[in-house]
């Protein structure tokens, strides 16, 4: 998952504005009690932090793939 489509499917998922604060403000214990965004800025996984922050929003599984992306591609 590229950081563009992190965007886009926070986007989709939680609206624009929602989304922003979500990844801004939202505390991520799964990533060692860090924001999306700073988990980001820290380099990690960029799918792997969308993951967590589903997880942690009860986003279901069918929706986890982002935009365009239905189905789970490893690694990516």
């Amino acid at each position: 998952m590229r950081l563009s489509q992190f965007w886009t499917a926070v986007a989709d998922e939680f609206g624009p504005a929602h989304g922003r604060t979500l990844v801004h403000d939202l505390v991520l214990s799964e990533l060692g009690d860090l924001t999306a965004e700073q988990a980001l800025a820290k380099g990690l996984d960029i799918r792997g932090t969308w993951l967590a922050l589903c997880r942690a929003t009860d986003v279901p599984e069918v929706r986890r793939h982002g935009v365009g992306n239905r189905d789970p591609k490893p690694g990516h």
